[in-house]
């Protein structure tokens, strides 16, 4: 089993959770201090603590305002390494309770805080040095997902098959771990106007970002990568010596592993299909728009809608109850399986991502099914329901799958419901966890996960600005 596994396994606190009191609804404040103490934490923003001194304001619901407090700051107070040579900003982001940087998970983490750049310039710098560590980790090797910041640590798992590289964490080739750093730098231009990362390096990870999703389109054969591990842990194995079971090149990415880490069962992911139109898209933009370079930009175009017509053939399957549905995964030969995960790129997360519209009929119908029994991992019980997934096994429901699908819902019975069992999931301890037990929040894994932590603070700030009547 590898060390992420066994953390969620096991829910071990981290050396840094210590720093946080264990707490108790019987003591005399319900609600006491667990951020991490202010001479302690790696970045202040004032854009940050001042919305946090507006929901603390604003939000009448004290024990949300609390969990506002805790969770939304968690990934500046806990994770960020900021560093600036030269005028050029470097960040390194661990997700928490792992040492390492993740491609997704630096993006997740530092993404909700763009909406408060325009007021924070030393924010923008942050995240422009993310952006910026990204670029050197895809130079690295666009295959790995997760990378260390000193440049000779190797992965620690010495029974890994697959072609290991200084400064690598793991290399488990997901789609979206390319995707990801084309939506940070996307949003960031697009909210800042700075075009300081679009620099030769920054063209470069594109350009391998789509030699990479060619060469998993796997027309011309399997391609270059391979992964296997000695484990019993079955989800971090990939079958048939490494490459996963077959596909028919029908124009589809292969994705080895989702975005939870687990390999996949049929290697096309459809919602990181989606979202792999999309970043081609939004890379094509910035090429064009800062002249970079004009074939790759319609390089990425072409791909992209290959893909897009891939996905209209390919990944929709007739469900009896609900009618057209997205598939999660399929192989080409038509084969599909029907599901949903909690981590992001999921099919209910396609909306957030700008895959498609909230309207998409298809969508409907898919989002139905999904949070019904009808999607095995989606679990129902005494702490509440949502969805889970496969990485922390049955009954375990995820706190970032509730966000999303409040972020997602233009239902405010819904978005309430949301926010009442994310509220009651905490056990105690003020801040979001990756899973918890469907009849007893006390049971849950990651202690300091920083993405679930902040995207809840984007969903709190969200709902504040648009619909504060639901947190009062």
């Amino acid at each position: 089993m590898s060390r992420r596994n066994f953390l969620r396994q096991t829910a071990i606190l981290s050396s840094a959770a210590l720093l946080r009191p264990a707490l108790s609804w019987a003591s005399a404040d319900p609600f006491p201090v667990v951020r991490v103490p202010e001479a302690q934490r790696k970045f202040r923003s004032k854009a940050v603590e001042d919305a946090i001194a507006a929901v603390q304001k604003g939000v009448k619901d004290p024990e949300m305002a609390w969990l506002f407090n805790n969770c939304f700051p968690n990934t500046l107070d806990t994770t960020v390494e900021y560093t600036s040579e030269n005028g050029r900003p470097d960040t390194y982001v661990i997700t928490g309770d792992i040492d390492a940087m993740w491609l997704r998970d630096s993006t997740a983490q530092v993404s909700p805080y763009l909406q408060l750049v325009a007021k924070d310039k030393d924010l923008q710098h942050l995240i422009a040095g993310v952006i910026n560590h990204q670029v050197k980790c895809i130079h690295k090797d666009p295959y790995a997902n997760a990378f260390y910041k000193d440049e000779n640590k190797r992965g620690e798992w010495a029974s890994d098959i697959t072609d290991m590289k200084p400064g690598i964490h793991e290399r488990k080739w997901e789609i979206d771990s390319l995707c990801y750093p084309i939506r940070l730098a996307y949003l960031y231009w697009k909210k800042t106007g700075d075009t300081s990362p679009f620099d030769t390096a920054w063209k470069e990870s594109i350009a391998l970002t789509l030699k990479t999703f060619r060469e998993q389109q796997r027309k011309n054969g399997p391609g270059p990568y391979t992964f296997q591990r000695t484990t019993s842990w079955a989800t971090d194995g990939v079958p048939l010596a490494g490459y996963g079971y077959p596909v028919k090149p029908v124009g589809l990415i292969c994705s080895t592993f989702r975005p939870s880490d687990d390999a996949t069962i049929f290697p096309f992911l459809i919602p990181s299909n989606f979202f792999a139109v999309v970043s081609l898209r939004q890379a094509a933009e910035i090429l064009t728009a800062q002249k970079l370079d004009a074939s790759l930009a319609a390089e990425c175009r072409a791909l992209a809608t290959e893909v897009e017509n891939a996905l209209k053939k390919y990944a929709v399957t007739t469900h009896p109850q609900f009618g057209k549905v997205y598939a999660f995964e399929v192989n080409g030969f038509g084969s599909f399986n029907l599901m949903d995960d909690a981590n992001v790129p999921s099919l209910l997360s396609l909306p957030y991502l700008g895959a498609v519209s909230p309207n998409d009929p298809i969508y409907a119908n898919t989002r139905k099914m999904i949070l019904s029994s009808e999607n095995p991992f989606h679990f129902s019980g005494k702490a509440g329901k949502g969805i889970g997934s496969p990485h922390t096994g049955m009954d375990r429901i995820w706190p970032i799958s509730l966000v999303m699908q409040g972020l997602t819902s233009k239902s405010e019975t819904e978005i309430r419901e949301c926010l009442r069992i994310l509220k009651s999931c905490h056990a105690g301890k003020g801040f979001m966890h990756e899973s918890f037990h469907k009849d007893d929040p006390a049971q849950f894994t990651r202690s300091w996960f920083a993405w679930a932590n902040t995207i809840f603070g984007e969903f709190i700030w969200k709902v504040f600005n648009e619909r504060p009547h639901l947190l009062q």
